[in-house]
């Protein structure tokens, strides 16, 4: 036995006699959650590298610009992960459940549902990125950077829809290794990319803009391969539950399913993304450099948030494959065993990025005072990262059977009734001021977590699942 290999069975034991999670439920988690955690970091990295690369060579008001632009992509991404959610869930379910047709089905109305909401989102922002900005940012020079970013990456938006049905497609049916390779080197491109145009042609925000652009759509070409069936290097990465021609287009059944299941995860996603504009808009009032900071906040929690990827889609997958064997019991352990692995694992990471904060901002500005106030924003953020990484374990459990209405709420009740009213206040209460900003940042993941957590206590999500089931109606 390899030293690593006998480092990670020791490592096993000691979580299994801590009482954190079971080595035989360990295992699988791992194996569907490091491929996952790597993609969210490909992925997350790609907003990273763009705002560091024009923080450094443009200015503090080009990450102000790209933090607004940023928005815009977000909210949209976010309903798409969130239809994405209703793929994994009954993905899993159905295949979990030996029923690979009606799993493929699912695909392919959910890949039709993304190009229907693609396409119209791709065009606005392509076509009034310059009008959209500006409702958001009140400093004309940040306006015009996010405009220019904003109307580059508007267009791939709708690869990046496809793309996300890729992913959690793979990820219902137990593969996270395949997307992971295509979303890794995705970001490798988009890193190559963005640098040659940025610093090789000094092409500065569009250069950064058309990077993202050109990265994602290759990352559409490589999935389109694979999710038809066709494989990869080795005879590996074809989908068992491939997209095909195969009639009928819609079973309404199944689409009534993914509607019920997806529209609270679009509905929760969405409510993320949109409540972001308010607290911009009251960064604003603060200057430009208060808007960078929470942008460079932000970014870092998104980049820590890559945990959760993996542990969310790994909850997401075991359990829902479990719910669809009928196992409800074993279902229950490991849902419980990933949020409590995911509380261990973000402490250690919130803690790491505490310590070495001001390094950290300084990737993105070089001025002391501008350092400083990002530097607390890592801070603050960092620590709201440990509800997010449990909040996230949590409701992929949840996600896995199905039950996405009280996630909804309860993301509505930490952003729009905490997280808002608290930033606004530092509007009002001079002796608050930009600390209501990072209360807001610590309230929009410490709420949802108490209330995803309070559900998945109380078991109503197994009767939920089983009317999800392949078994049901045969």
């Amino acid at each position: 036995m390899s030293r690593l290999r006998r480092s990670g069975s020791a490592l096993a034991r000691t979580l299994e006699e801590a009482g954190v999670i079971e080595e035989s439920r360990l295992r699988p988690t791992v194996d569907l959650a490091w491929p996952r955690i790597v993609t969210g970091f490909a992925i997350m990295s790609k907003r990273t590298v763009d705002l560091a690369l024009v923080g450094l060579v443009v200015g503090p008001t080009a990450v102000a610009g790209l933090t607004i632009a940023n928005a815009f992509w977000m909210v949209a991404k976010f309903s798409a992960i969130g239809l994405a959610g209703g793929t994994v869930a009954l993905v899993s379910q159905n295949y979990g459940g030996g029923d690979s047709a009606r799993a493929a089905a699912v695909v392919r109305l959910s890949v039709l549902l993304a190009v229907a909401l693609g396409v119209p989102v791709a065009l606005l922002y392509g076509t009034a990125a310059e009008p959209l900005v500006g409702l958001v940012g009140d400093d004309p020079e940040s306006i015009g950077h996010g405009a220019t970013y904003l109307a580059i990456v508007g267009p791939a938006l709708l690869f990046e829809f496809l793309n996300l049905i890729a992913s959690r497609t793979y990820a219902g049916i137990g593969d996270t290794l395949t997307p992971m390779a295509v979303r890794a080197g995705g970001a490798v491109a988009n890193i190559v990319l963005s640098a040659a145009f940025v610093l090789g042609l000094g092409m500065g925000v569009a250069g950064a803009a058309l990077g993202t652009t050109l990265a994602t759509a290759l990352v559409t070409v490589v999935f389109t391969w694979g999710m038809t069936g066709r494989t990869y290097l080795r005879g590996r990465g074809a989908s068992p539950v491939p997209l095909t021609l195969a009639r009928p287009f819609f079973d309404p059944e199944l689409l009534g399913q993914i509607a019920r299941v997806s529209t609270p995860l679009v509905a929760r996603r969405a409510a993320q993304g949109l409540v972001v504009f308010p607290l911009l808009a009251i960064a604003a009032t603060f200057g430009p450099i208060a808007v960078a900071a929470i942008g460079v906040g932000r970014q870092v929690r998104a980049l820590l948030e890559s945990f959760s990827w993996g542990f969310s889609i790994a909850a997401s997958t075991l359990v829902g494959q479990e719910l669809g064997a009928g196992a409800e019991g074993e279902a229950e352990a490991i849902g419980w065993g990933i949020v409590r692995l995911s509380a261990v694992i973000y402490v250690a990471a919130a803690a790491a990025v505490v310590a070495f904060a001001d390094p950290i901002a300084g990737i993105f500005v070089d001025r002391p005072a501008d350092r400083a106030l990002s530097a607390q924003f890592v801070r603050v953020a960092a620590i709201s990262v440990i509800a997010m990484g449990v909040d996230g374990s949590v409701t992929g459990a949840l996600r896995g059977a199905g039950d996405t209405q009280v996630p909804f709420l309860a993301a509505l009740a930490g952003l729009y009734l905490v997280a808002l009213p608290a930033a606004w206040l530092g509007t009002v209460v001079p002796a608050l001021g930009i600390g209501g900003l990072l209360l807001a940042l610590l309230a929009e993941t410490a709420v949802p977590m108490v209330v995803n957590l309070w559900r998945f206590r109380s078991n109503r999500w197994k009767a939920i699942s089983r009317s999800y089931r392949p078994s049901v109606g045969d």
